[in-house]
């Protein structure tokens, strides 16, 4: 039995040497982490346990049976992040470049089907040269197995991938059909096709970091939601995201602790300018009304005309949807509505409310944004908003104006609660555009036009400038102080807790992709 022990442990220790310490020690010279490093970081200290670590390829052609690594790869288990029970697969770059086999891919395979059965977020850890080339379409196959597995999984548990290295051609799939992204600046990228295909191709000449680093990633394509200095660094950060999301559709968000207070935050009714067109930063609305500290931006760099991420508010978590008036006066344009409704629509797959906040002119005019069809983009910030069946409470903090004032939570598409601020605009546009259109004729008979369009300006904005029509017809429930808008809002969601709403018995809707 001795020897049988002996022979289990030096298994076992070959697994967990990788692709051996000269290949460890590339990697840390590039400054990466290896799989278990990583591992170490991300899970509660001691509980992981690994699955499948003596699995090994059964590949022959190109004389790889001589090339044996146990854990071929990835490494694969479960463990607790907060006390709370995950799945976790990350990929060994010290072992064939991470390239996926077939038994690579089934040992994510498994993991993945754990965590539907058992109803537990799945994180990937991407570093990967990509298909493993001697096994052909072996490979190919495994990563269409895991692309199967992320669509089933898509909305029942949450999904998760870091961008570790590279993650290049048919691997950058599956994490495109997770929930969140996040990449490591300096030491990832992602894209479909390399440098070097671009250059045959397109002729263009471009390095692997501008063509789909971190930075191309967070803030062009939107492809990536999070981005951080380092490995370490991005494990805190999906250690933080997951404090703010349930397990599994079924479940709620942890919930948090919190004695109450004086409610009352005086600094936001100094926050919006005398100056209508002025400008201000949404942030700072959100700080007044969220418990402190606790907001948490997703997609910072992308489409920074809308700003979204959880917060807490009385230690509840929330999704924030918050037009942005410090960039492009908040307009809504193709790629914020885009960024938006991705957002609504994860916080209504896992139960999570959502707070919105509005400051919006419009949809931003031109030709680059028809012919980049902001209306089946705009549509889709609108479907995801009424599709959504979670509690839902809106602010207007100023400007409501037009088709943006419909989609961006109204009442009529069915939120919940409505708040406005006495600062409040909500009209079908400006005052200055109305008048031109309205009083047309009036203004161009006058001795002074100038002085006449100034007049019916100020008429226009006396009656329609504000949140009084609205409150009339009940499309707004109640028009706050700014200072008291954390405290309404405590309420809002205490009272919303138990919601129940149904949508119509279909086997999905068809949204404008």
């Amino acid at each position: 039995m001795k020897e049988k022990i002996k022979q289990l442990e030096e298994k076992i220790a070959a697994a967990k040497q990788g692709g051996g310490e000269k290949s460890i020690a590339k990697q840390h010279a590039k400054g990466k982490l290896t799989a278990r490093e990583r591992l170490h970081f991300l899970l509660d200290e001691g509980s992981f346990e690994e699955l499948d670590i003596l699995v090994t390829h059964r590949c022959h052609d190109f004389n790889m049976q001589e090339k044996i690594y146990p854990g071929d790869g990835v490494v694969t288990g479960y463990g607790k992040i907060d006390g709370r029970l995950v799945y976790v697969y990350a990929q060994d770059f010290t072992v064939f470049g991470g390239a996926l086999s077939e038994a690579h891919a089934r040992k994510i395979c498994k993991v993945m089907d754990l965590a539907m059965k058992n109803g537990s977020p799945v994180i990937g850890l991407s570093d990967s040269g990509g298909a493993r080339i001697q096994e052909g379409v072996d490979s190919l196959g495994g990563y269409a197995d895991i692309f199967y597995r992320n669509v089933k999984a898509s909305g029942v548990i949450p999904q998760i991938s870091a961008i570790m290295g590279p993650c290049a051609g048919g691997a950058v799939y599956s994490p495109a059909m997770t929930d969140f992204i996040f990449m490591v600046e300096g030491t990832s990228y992602m894209f479909v096709t390399g440098p070097n295909i671009v250059k045959v191709v397109t002729n263009e000449e471009v390095s692997s970091e501008d063509l789909g680093g971190a930075s191309a990633h967070s803030s062009k394509s939107g492809v990536t939601h999070f981005t951080a200095a380092d490995d370490v660094q991005t494990i805190h950060n999906i250690r933080k995201l997951l404090s703010y999301i349930p397990q599994n559709c079924e479940d709620d968000a942890p919930l948090l602790p919190y004695e109450a207070g004086d409610e009352t935050r005086e600094q936001l009714a100094s926050i919006i300018p005398e100056n209508a067109n002025q400008p201000y930063d949404m942030r700072e609305v959100i700080q007044g009304i969220a418990d402190t500290d606790s907001f948490f931006e997703v997609h910072e760099e992308y489409a920074p005309n809308i700003v979204v991420g959880f917060a807490r508010i009385a230690g509840r978590s929330i999704g924030i949807v918050a037009n942005q008036p410090a960039y492009l006066a908040g307009v809504l344009d193709v790629e914020s509505s885009r960024k938006g409704a991705r957002f609504v629509r994860f916080c209504d797959c896992f139960n999570i409310p959502l707070l919105v906040l509005v400051d919006v002119p419009g949809f931003l005019p031109g030709t680059d944004q028809e012919w980049n069809g902001i209306i089946t983009n705009g549509a889709k910030l609108l479907y995801a908003f009424s599709e959504a069946t979670v509690p839902r409470v809106t602010v207007i903090t100023r400007k409501a104006y037009g088709g943006a004032y419909d989609v961006m939570n109204s009442k009529h598409i069915g939120a919940d609660l409505n708040y406005a601020w006495p600062s409040a605009e909500i009209a079908v546009i400006g005052a200055k555009g109305a008048s031109e259109i309205i009083f047309r004729r009036e203004i161009a008979a006058a001795d002074d036009p100038a002085a006449k369009l100034a007049e019916k300006e100020a008429e226009y904005a006396a009656t329609f400038a504000n949140p009084y029509k609205a409150a009339q017809r009940g499309f707004i429930d109640e028009i706050i102080l700014p200072e008291n808008t954390r405290k309404k809002l405590i309420s809002a969601f205490e009272m919303l807790e138990n919601k129940v709403d149904t949508l119509p018995r279909k086997k999905h809707g068809n949204i404008p992709l």
